[in-house]
């Protein structure tokens, strides 16, 4: 067998299951009301959610249709309620797949409220009832739902929330025949026997109270005349509500005194978190006035750091600048040093063609020495010659 889908409650529509009893019965009171219109009918349940309002039509009607525009809601209610004569259709309620006069009852509960266009859909409402078709819709009187929902703010799937007079007022811009009734959670006495029940008859005294105070309003509404007007009361549990009180009371007084032993251990807590926060606050004073004191060195010594930074940015600017001097003075030193070395290379060819001219003329010396020489022992010999002795004594010959 197939698992049923699961279908998350949002609070736009009731799922079995996940509300709570008094919204559940709510819901549930109005298609019991609106099942007794419904024998041997054609019926509609426009908006019909997850389908457990349908298949409580279905009980009594010939055939039941349920339409909703939620995709996950019709197949819930498609696994969930398989029951002869009853389908579900996927559709917007402003336009209904059927044709005109399709319909001998027409619900739609909880409905008109979601759309902005409620109009059309009372119009589509009315083409697709009979003549004579009877269509119930109910909707939360605005003026009590807003002060329940005071804390928690306006219900966001609400397009628009009626107060009695406009309500009527619209349905008789499209239905002759309206007559609103009104849906109350009351207090009751049962009388029943224990095991089975008996055809019930009910008695309502001190009046229905105003349409300004009701929770909701229902209204029937056709084209044709109206059925005999019947109160219907509906009781989900014919238990004995006092005692199931008292019961409910002894359990909230022992989950109040639970409450209150957690409220003292929380109480407990708190203080004891107070204290650790107190101390915790005044580590956190002391490491405040560390974290500034540190700040504040961190400053002195960024302070310093930039002094040092700039001294020694001096320094090597001073020295760039020196050896920019030096540099100066190694290129003029070397220029000079290459201006004598080549004066020096130049005194080194004087010299070398000294030395040459002094060899050269010790070679010439040496040679006009020994022609000296030669010279004077020539001269010698001459002057020892007899011939020149001889001329000099007569006074002839070179005086030698």
């Amino acid at each position: 067998m197939r698992s049923p889908p699961l279908v998350e409650f949002t609070g736009e529509r009731v799922i079995p299951g996940q509300v709570n009893d008094d919204l559940w019965s709510e819901h549930v009171a109005r298609y019991a009301f609106a099942r007794r219109y419904a024998q041997g009918k054609r019926v509609l349940d426009a908006g019909c959610g997850t389908g457990y309002g349908s298949a409580e039509l279905a009980q009594s009607a010939a055939e039941v249709t349920g339409v909703d525009i939620a995709a996950d809601a019709v197949e819930f209610a498609r696994t969930n309620y398989p029951l002869p004569g009853l389908q579900f259709i996927e559709s917007s309620c402003t336009a209904i797949p059927f044709p005109p006069a399709s319909f001998d009852l027409l619900v739609a509960f909880e409905v008109i409220e979601h759309l902005a266009d409620y109009r059309a859909f009372l119009v589509e409402c009315a083409r697709l009832l009979t003549s004579e078709g009877l269509f119930i819709v109910s909707s939360p009187n605005k003026r009590y739902y807003s002060e329940t929902r005071a804390a928690t703010g306006p219900n966001p799937f609400h397009e628009h929330e009626f107060e009695a007079e406009e309500f009527v007022r619209e349905l008789e811009n499209v239905f002759p025949s309206v007559r609103l009734l009104l849906q109350n959670r009351v207090e009751s006495f049962a009388f029943h026997p224990a095991v089975s029940f008996w055809p019930a008859e009910a008695r309502i005294d001190g009046g229905g109270g105003t349409a300004e105070d009701a929770h909701f309003f229902i209204a029937l509404c056709s084209r044709g005349p109206l059925p005999e007007a019947k109160s219907f009361v509906y009781v989900p549990k014919a238990a004995n509500m006092l005692r199931e009180r008292e019961l409910h009371v002894e359990a909230l007084l022992r989950q109040l005194a639970d409450i209150k032993a957690d409220r003292q251990a929380l109480l407990e807590l708190f203080r004891q978190q107070t204290r650790e926060l107190e101390q915790r606050n005044q580590w956190a004073q002391r490491l405040d006035t560390d974290l500034i004191t540190a700040r504040d060195r961190i400053v002195a010594l960024q302070q310093e750091a930039a002094a040092l930074a700039a001294g020694y940015q001096a320094q090597v600017a001073q020295m760039e600048q020196q050896d920019q001097a030096k540099t100066e003075w190694a290129r003029k030193a070397s220029a000079e040093l290459e201006a004598k070395c080549q004066e020096l290379a130049h005194c080194v060819g004087l010299l070398d063609n000294a030395e040459a001219t002094v060899r050269e003329r010790t070679v010439w010396a040496q040679t006009a020495e020994a022609q000296r020489a030669e010279l004077a022992a020539q001269l010698e010999m001459i002057r020892a010659s007899r011939w020149v002795k001889m001329g000099r004594t007569v006074g002839l010959g070179p005086d030698l």
